[in-house]
């Protein structure tokens, strides 16, 4: 299998033009059953599996669940000044940098899917009490100064908790342990 394809095993986020009501509720549902869905994919695992990489160079599974809720909380915390400010212009964070700190190498991974699990439930709560008009708020990206509207990062958070669950997915696959 080629480095692009185990990189991105889902392909890129393609935004649509138009995000309907229907694409918003099918990407409020995969932030909604995301966490029981990781559970159950990597609730098994041997600490030997947890520490193996999903690709040559990647991240190792642990990483991979650590990563996703300080991305996820994150983007949550960018919700919520974007709810509150005027287009803020959010903080960005060295993803790479914080998955190599000691709780993305060798942390439990329960207090990540816990987390998971607790946020995601506050994050959806939130999204369902939002008005149309809320979704058309945005914030700025400061690589490229691009203007984010929150309706566009409910679906680049849908597109990432099913494309790091492929990443391991397919690990699992591949190996045979599932």
């Amino acid at each position: 299998m080629n480095l692009e394809k185990l990189k991105y095993p889902i392909g890129s986020f393609d935004c649509p033009s138009n995000i309907t009501t229907e694409i918003q509720q099918a990407w409020f549902s995969i932030l909604e059953h995301f966490p029981n869905r990781l559970i159950n994919l990597v609730g098994d695992l041997s600490e030997a599996q947890l520490n193996t990489p999903y690709r040559p160079e990647g991240w190792t599974v642990r990483q991979v669940i650590h990563h996703l809720y300080d991305s996820h909380h994150n983007s949550y915390s960018r919700f919520k000044w974007t709810l509150t400010e005027e287009t803020p212009l959010i903080k960005v964070y060295d993803e790479k940098a914080w998955g190599d700190l000691i709780d993305s190498k060798n942390a439990p991974i329960e207090l990540s899917l816990n987390a998971l699990t607790a946020l995601h439930a506050k994050w959806v709560y939130l999204l369902k009490g939002l008005t149309e008009a809320d979704f058309q708020k945005s914030f700025i990206h400061p690589e490229g100064n691009e203007y984010v509207t929150l309706a566009e990062n409910i679906g680049i958070y849908a597109w990432h908790c099913n494309h790091h669950y492929a990443h391991i997915e397919n690990l699992l696959k591949r190996e045979g342990w599932k």
